[in-house]
């Protein structure tokens, strides 16, 4: 019994350095994996052609926002979660997770309307190149319609976080990203017996590999995770309840939606030079995700620790926690710069670039990665602001960078200089002005409910 109490208090009582490890380090090792799958999804896309290549980048924000939106709210409900268990409501903490299931299915269900009805508007608004429409089409419909299992992988894992348990939801998303990664030369060129389906192939590995996930984590919440109940007997969407969840996951839904608005308008700029520039933009979030991953991985695991511990009244544990969090972002953004600026051309011939690819891609890589260390910054603030109820700063530093300064900028730098080049410089100016939005939001934040705790 005593072990027990231990593991359920462990984000109270364990040091926080160590506490950090182990609630990080197994999220940030899973979501490692998944930006390899990412990458692995487009390297044998790009074996069909550049075309294929183009549509998967313009598919991206609409993958982008049902991620966006299942995460968001996770981000609601992982807090609200996190707070009733540290100060030990369990009334509260049965009623976030039931009335947290049942937004996540609304979303879902949205999204395959939306799949069975929109996609094929949404790529003939961006291009009339036939190719890239029909493979567009063909992935999009495929993972929109099968996205409740990402809904549910997504709602299961932040089950498991907030409780601490992050190893358990390691090997949730490693299951479901290793099937995936397994599954796309099979169903892409046709191997083992299977057709070579092409872009459907990719997109319905996907989908495999996001349901196989979401059974383990449902599988692992009933059978390890007994201080989070999921019981449907009786039960009623509670509206004070949502309302919680909302208040926290909708800014957190808007803020990671803004990137899909961002992609979109930003591939519309890239068009009007090539779609070679289009398919370097595409390529550059794949590989991107390599550096960030693992930071989100890290402020994921910080989430729980900071609301746990603000739900304690323990202002000290919440700095240690913030601290580190902050500081290990930003030396795993210096490293992905530094990867970025040695190992460019490698990087881009694993989606078998072509010279063109590598004239565009090469300088664009170096100088968007310029912003990674301040962007490591900016996004430890912005979980701080989550964790701490707050996750409407993040939505508006979001807003102001990819809306307000970012899109501004790349429009205006390629209309004057004609040359696709100097358009990612815009992300540089972007991520300057986001940090000084994040620094001030977090003085406001460390003054008005961290400061007056440790008084």
């Amino acid at each position: 019994m005593n072990g027990q109490a231990n593991q359920e208090n462990k984000m109270g009582v364990m040091p926080v350095g160590k506490l950090l490890v182990s609630m990080s380090v197994p999220m940030m090792a899973s979501m490692l994996v998944m930006a390899l799958y990412n990458i692995v999804d487009s390297m044998f896309v790009a074996r069909i052609s550049e075309n294929a290549l183009t549509a998967l980048s313009m598919a991206f924000p609409v993958q982008n926002l049902m991620v966006a939106v299942a995460a968001g709210l996770g981000v609601g409900l992982n807090a609200v979660l996190s707070r009733a268990l540290g100060a030990g409501d369990h009334k509260s903490v049965r009623m976030a997770a039931v009335n947290g299931l049942f937004l996540l299915l609304l979303c879902a269900a949205a999204f395959i309307v939306l799949g069975m009805t929109g996609v094929r508007v949404y790529f003939e608004a961006q291009t009339d190149i036939a190719e890239i429409v029909e493979a567009g089409v063909t992935y999009t419909t495929i993972v929109t319609v099968g996205c409740l299992g990402q809904f549910m992988q997504i709602f299961f894992e932040r089950l498991l976080q907030s409780t601490g348990r992050t190893v358990l939801t390691m090997y949730s998303q490693l299951a479901g990203a290793i099937t995936n990664i397994i599954l796309d030369p099979i169903m892409i060129f046709g191997y083992f017996g299977f057709p070579a389906m092409g872009v459907a192939g990719a997109a319905l590995a996907t989908v495999v590999g996001q349901w196989l996930g979401a059974g383990l984590g449902l599988l692992m919440c009933l059978r390890k995770n007994p201080e989070v109940p999921l019981s449907f007997k009786g039960f009623r969407p509670n509206g004070a309840m949502i309302r919680r969840i909302l208040a926290i996951g909708v800014p957190s839904v808007i803020m990671q939606s803004i990137g899909s608005v961002m992609t979109f308008l930003m591939n519309q700029i890239l068009i009007a030079f090539s779609a070679t520039a289009v398919a370097v933009f595409g390529v550059y979030f794949k590989l991107q995700s390599f550096v960030f991953m693992p930071v989100f991985g890290l402020n994921n695991g910080t989430v729980p620790i900071v609301a746990y511990n603000y739900g304690a009244r323990r202002a000290q544990r919440m700095m240690q926690a913030i601290r580190y969090s902050i500081t290990a972002a930003i030396v795993i953004m210096i490293g992905g710069t530094v990867l970025f600026h040695v190992a460019t051309e490698p990087l881009l011939r694993i989606f078998d670039a072509s010279e063109e690819m590598l004239r565009i891609g090469v300088p664009a890589l170096r100088i968007i990665s310029l912003s990674f260390p301040v962007a490591g910054f900016c996004i430890g603030a912005g979980t701080v602001f989550q964790a701490l109820g707050y996750s409407v700063y993040s939505m508006i530093n979001s807003l102001v960078r990819q809306l307000f300064v970012l899109i501004p900028c790349a429009y205006l730098i390629g209309r004057v200089t004609g040359d696709v080049t100097a358009v990612w410089f815009a992300f540089v100016i972007a991520e300057a002005f986001s940090l000084l939005l994040s620094s001030f939001f977090f003085r406001r934040v460390y003054r008005n409910v961290i400061k007056p705790l440790q008084g």
